[in-house]
C-alpha cells in the first residue's frame, strides 16, 4: 500500500480532518498545519513492508520523547 486517505484528529483542537498519506518515499517525518486552528501537527509515517501497511503517528510536536 503506497497511497491512503486517513482521518486524523488535531492534537491541539480535536478537529477531525482527512489527509492524504503518500508512502512512496518510505519513512517520513514532517509537520502539517491544522486546517482549523493552524497549529502544527507532527506526523511520522512508517512504511511496514512486511505487513504491507502504512503506520501514521500524530502528535502536537512539543512532546518530549525519552
Amino acid at each position: 500500500m503506497k497511497f491512503a486517505t486517513q482521518t486524523i484528529s488535531c492534537p491541539h483542537c480535536g478537529h477531525h480532518q482527512h489527509i492524504d498519506v503518500d508512502g512512496t518515499s518510505g519513512d517520513q517525518d514532517y509537520y502539517d498545519d491544522c486546517r482549523i486552528c493552524c497549529n502544527p501537527i507532527h506526523m511520522r509515517l512508517h512504511l511496514d513492508e512486511a505487513r504491507h501497511t502504512i503506520e501514521l503517528f500524530i502528535d502536537s510536536g512539543d512532546e518530549q520523547i525519552y
